[in-house]
């Protein structure tokens, strides 16, 4: 995988098998099952196999010497749609600070710089008004919304909004 990631007040470093207790207490909680859902018999199986999938790369989000969430990237290849895909889940008992946006700012410098993506997407929940300020923040911008997108708990299907972010619209925010 990679080194750390260095954000204002966030590390990033690669997710380990050590970190799936933390992840699975994060993923657990309300706000986070309610977005990321899993499989709440065995959360500890479907963090793991997060962490094992090859085509996604997962960083911990370290904030204040604590797992805070965790922060992810996959890729389309292909030479004439290549671009990179996040997605990230923070502690709920640590949204507000910046956290999210520093996290994601951070990532999204690595893969401009360090990886060459000029295009970057994210997908939340329409109804996350809270990630979509958090993106916006980071810099993406709504580029349409997925409707139907996605299946919730309850088995209703409800809608996401991609967003982009152009590696030339970035504007590095570390001093």
């Amino acid at each position: 995988m990679t080194t750390n990631l260095r954000g204002i007040a966030v590390n990033l470093r690669p997710a380990t098998d050590a970190d799936i207790p933390a992840l699975v207490k994060i993923r657990l909680t309300p706000a986070v099952l309610e977005r990321w859902r899993g499989d709440g018999e065995d959360m500890a199986a479907s963090v793991a196999q997060d962490l094992a999938d090859p085509d996604i790369q997962t960083f911990v989000i370290v904030y204040q010497d604590q797992v805070a969430g965790a922060i992810q990237w996959g890729s389309e290849d292909e030479p004439d749609y290549r671009h990179a895909n996040v997605d990230i889940f923070v502690d709920p008992a640590l949204h507000g600070r910046g956290v999210g946006t520093d996290a994601v700012r951070t990532l999204v410098r690595f893969l401009i710089n360090e990886h060459g993506y000029h295009r970057l997407t994210i997908d939340p929940a329409a109804d996350n008004a809270a990630a979509i300020r958090c993106y916006e923040k980071a810099g993406f911008r709504p580029v349409g919304v997925l409707r139907r997108y996605e299946r919730a708990l309850d088995g209703t299907w409800h809608d996401g909004l991609l967003m982009d972010l152009l590696a030339d619209e970035f504007v590095d925010r570390r001093p």
